[in-house]
């Protein structure tokens, strides 16, 4: 494929966040995607744009499927790709019966990488380009699913667990070892082609106070760095915490005392919080990511958008697997509006595809290279067949418009819907 090439469908992507932008959905009925080493050079009208392609510029037709920028998924366990779909339990039996067991083989490093592989074929498979990854504690699951992702140029934020205490010894380090491994993981990995490196406190119980301030003394060390872990998922955990952390104001309260509240930061589930600290999050700039199939899978709760909103807080979505269900993010935006229902709040497909995307982007502080086709940004993108069931066609085909039709990929969609996963222009290289 030469270095400049078109792709010809209806371009739909976002300019903002529809809830806080009326034109925020941009829709080019007839439109013409160009994509010039690996960048967006231009989105818009295909009548002008074609006439302005340089001569034997190659144009792709995917005329009557939607072209979208790729699917963001901002908390996923790779290491729980063979756990998916275990029997539910509530999260701390989950971790004890299904999570701890599965992880403790990541210290073989080809078994991570086979692992590996298999997980991003099934991100690229559903559309999804990007990923906040967790690994764990072993430096070789880390560096498996570094070595993976830049096989195929992708974006992804992935990084080592940190995990000092209340685990199995197979999986426990040691404070002072996690921020070693974690400092040799940086230096190895962040910065290298697409790839990003996420400090990975699993979470508050989990580490000792020592390792959270280790975690914290990170961010210093590295500008720019993501930190990701789960922040107020369960009932139970919340009560664990405050047992381990007596001297905590809350839960959230425990990494604010490490340093580990501040952009960058990306808290996992968010579910039961106080108005305290929804304003505590929104000031210092932290994103919360909204995980609904595990949320109701594990019996978690019901995450709130509107109080994400009102604070500020950026908000990403998530399928958390394995406690989440399924790889897709379409499967994932229709649990979020069972979530936003049962909650008797509102949930549009607007907001479905905005966090998928550029909600997505903003949330892992990647809106300047992902998540629209504004020029410059990097050219990961999807094409969705509405004729991909019998069903989706007849119903897509009554639609009156563009946000009704993307409701019925929203509720119907899941991995058949996507027709082509393209990463910065180039077909996606499945392994298998």
């Amino acid at each position: 494929m030469s270095a400049r090439t078109a792709y010809r469908g209806t371009l739909v992507d976002f300019t903002d966040d529809p809830r806080v932008s009326a034109g925020a959905l941009r829709v080019i009925d007839d439109g013409l995607l160009v994509v010039n080493d690996g960048k967006v050079e231009s989105a818009g009208p295909a009548a002008a744009a074609l006439a302005a392609l340089p001569p034997g510029t190659p144009v792709v037709d995917h005329g009557g499927s939607l072209i979208m920028p790729g699917f963001i998924d901002a908390h996923v366990h790779y290491p729980q790709t063979d756990v998916i779909a275990s029997h539910g339990k509530q999260l701390l039996d989950w971790l004890t019966d299904y999570t701890f067991p599965t992880e403790s083989s990541f210290g073989d490093a080809a078994h991570a990488a086979t692992v590996a592989e298999f997980f991003l074929d099934e991100l690229e498979r559903n559309g999804t380009t990007t990923a906040a990854i967790y690994a764990t504690i072993h430096p070789e699951s880390v560096d498996a699913i570094f070595a993976a992702a830049q096989k195929r140029n992708m974006r992804v934020i992935a990084g080592k667990v940190m995990m000092d205490v209340n685990a199995p010894d197979s999986l426990r380090d040691e404070a002072e070892q996690s921020y070693a491994d974690s400092k040799m993981l940086i230096e190895r990995w962040h910065g290298k082609d697409r790839l990003l490196y996420g400090i990975t406190p699993r979470f508050a119980a989990t580490s000792t106070e020592r390792q959270l301030e280790l975690a914290g003394k990170l961010m210093d060390e590295h500008a720019g760095m993501h930190m990701q872990t789960h922040l107020a998922e369960n009932h139970a955990e919340v009560k664990w915490i405050a047992e381990l952390f007596p001297w905590s104001k809350s839960y959230l309260g425990v990494y604010e005392k490490f340093g580990l509240v501040r952009p960058g930061s990306l808290y996992g589930h968010s579910i039961h919080l106080s108005a305290d600290d929804w304003r505590t999050l929104g000031e210092n700039g932290a994103a919360v990511i909204h995980c609904p199939t595990s949320n109701l899978f594990l019996g978690s709760g019901l995450f709130d958008l509107d109080a994400a909103n009102a604070s500020g807080t950026l908000a990403g979505l998530a399928t958390d697997v394995g406690g989440g269900t399924s790889f897709s993010m379409l499967r994932t935006m229709h649990e979020a509006y069972k979530v936003a229902q049962l909650a008797r709040r509102p949930f549009t497909s607007l907001d479905g595809f905005y966090l998928a995307t550029l909600g997505g982007a903003r949330s892992l502080g990647l809106a300047d290279k992902l998540g629209n086709f504004e020029a410059g940004k990097e050219a990961d993108f999807i094409v969705l067949d509405p004729k991909a069931t019998p069903l989706i066609e007849r119903r897509y085909g009554i639609a009156q418009d563009m946000t009704q039709k993307l409701f019925v990929l929203m509720m119907l969609g899941d991995d058949r819907l996507v027709a082509r996963t393209y990463i910065l222009g180039e077909p996606a290289r499945l392994s298998a």
